[in-house]
C-alpha cells in the first residue's frame, strides 16, 4: 500500500502563503508609518506657515502703529516747542511791564495834557539826570501854556 501525503503539500503552501503575508503586513506597516509621517510633517508645515502669516500680519500692524506714533510724537514736540516760545514771550513781556512802570505812566500823562492844535515831534527822556527833553509844534502860543499848566 502506498500511502501519499496529500496534507503535507498543502501545509507546505500554507506556509508560504502565510510568510508571504507576514511580508505584506510588514510593507503595510512601513507604508502606514511613511504615510503618517508625510501627514505629520505637512501638518507641521501648515502650522508653522500659519503661524509665520500671523506673525508678518502682527509685524505690519505694529509698523503702521509706530508710523502713526511717530507723526503723534512729532506733533507734540512742536507744542512742547511752541509752548517754550509762548513762555518765553510771557516772561519777557513780564520783565518789560515790571521796568516800564515809569515810562508808560509819564507817556500816558504827556498825551493827557495835550491841548488841541500842539504836536509833540520828539520826546527824550535821560537816565543820568533825570531830565524830559520835548520838542514840537504849536499853532498858537496859548496851546503851549496850556500845555505847561496841564503838565
Amino acid at each position: 500500500m502506498i500511502r501519499i501525503n496529500l496534507l503535507a503539500v498543502e501545509r507546505e503552501a500554507k506556509k508560504k502563503t502565510a510568510t508571504f503575508q507576514a511580508g505584506q503586513k510588514v510593507t503595510l506597516a512601513c507604508g502606514f508609518i511613511l504615510i503618517l509621517t508625510v501627514g505629520v510633517i505637512g501638518w507641521r508645515y501648515w502650522l508653522i506657515s500659519r503661524e509665520s502669516s500671523q506673525l508678518d500680519e502682527q509685524i505690519a500692524t505694529a509698523q503702521s502703529e509706530a508710523t502713526r506714533l511717530h507723526g503723534i510724537i512729532q506733533q507734540v514736540q512742536q507744542f512742547e516747542q511752541q509752548k517754550a516760545q509762548l513762555q518765553q514771550r510771557v516772561v519777557l513781556i513780564e520783565q518789560l511791564r515790571k521796568s516800564q512802570t515809569g515810562p508808560v505812566h509819564m507817556l500816558d500823562q504827556v498825551s493827557r495834557s495835550l491841548p488841541p492844535m500842539l504836536w509833540l515831534t520828539d520826546l527824550k527822556q535821560d537816565d543820568k539826570d533825570n531830565s524830559l527833553s520835548i520838542e514840537g509844534k504849536s499853532t498858537t502860543q496859548t496851546g503851549v501854556s496850556d500845555f505847561v499848566t496841564n503838565l
